[in-house]
């Protein structure tokens, strides 16, 4: 079977990761079928479209997206399958739902992502569980693999691959290139630290224009003579 557009792939593995095995045991994690966190992402090429230009071959492992293999219920209660289903074990994958391929045992990005580790937040005053900094995993060219970067907060697509929680981004949403020396600690708070400078200069500049810095030097000089002529 060969489409005119698209890829053909079967799921590897069953659609859902519900269970988790311990030891000798199964833990159930989920019973849903629209929770798309617990959706099988690996799928296997069984044959690439006729038209257009690919670097994916058959037999390629692939990570896809995760509204693939899912199930939904629509208005009336009634399971249904994707528009992608063929059957059970062949499915329908537009070029834009190829998310990752892997040849000679490496994952391979299509154009125009870049995946990255996002970094823990250490800092206990923060709600925040991360900073919107990453060290690049998988890249398509744009960044080098292992350079810190930051990314636009709108710009991450969370996977697990290969056991590592990674988020997929828009290689045009990474914002900003850090120093990365493997010190984990200390690049976050470089890269924090940049990003104060950052703003602080966006404030400097919109203060220039509104006539407030002129102000505040002013405010400034007053004060310190006026403390002298004490």
């Amino acid at each position: 079977m060969q489409s005119v557009y698209n890829f053909v792939v079967t799921p590897i593995g069953q659609r859902y990761n519900n269970v988790k095995k311990i030891g000798d045991k199964e833990l159930i994690l989920n019973t849903e079928n629209f929770n798309h966190e617990y959706v099988n992402r690996l799928a296997k090429v069984i044959s690439i479209p006729k038209i257009g230009d690919t670097d994916v071959n058959v037999g390629d492992e692939v990570i896809v997206h995760h509204n693939i293999f899912r199930r939904w219920k629509n208005v009336r209660g009634i399971e249904k399958n994707s528009r992608n289903y063929i059957d059970e074990n062949t499915y329908l994958l537009q070029p834009d739902q190829l998310f990752l391929y892997k040849q000679n045992n490496v994952w391979q990005v299509p154009k125009g992502y870049c995946w990255l580790q996002p970094i823990k937040n250490k800092n206990k005053f923060s709600i925040d569980k991360e900073q919107l900094v990453g060290i690049v995993k998988y890249t398509d060219g744009t960044v080098n693999k292992n350079s810190l970067v930051g990314f636009h907060a709108s710009g991450q697509y969370e996977f697990v691959v290969d056991g590592q929680r990674l988020y997929r981004v828009l290689s045009n949403l990474i914002t900003i290139k850090y120093e990365y020396h493997g010190d984990e600690a200390a690049t976050k708070k470089l890269a924090i630290f940049d990003a104060f400078e950052i703003l602080n200069r966006i404030q400097e500049e919109e203060n220039i224009l509104e006539g407030k810095e002129t102000e505040k030097k002013d405010r400034v000089f007053k004060g310190f003579a006026e403390g002298r002529s004490r």
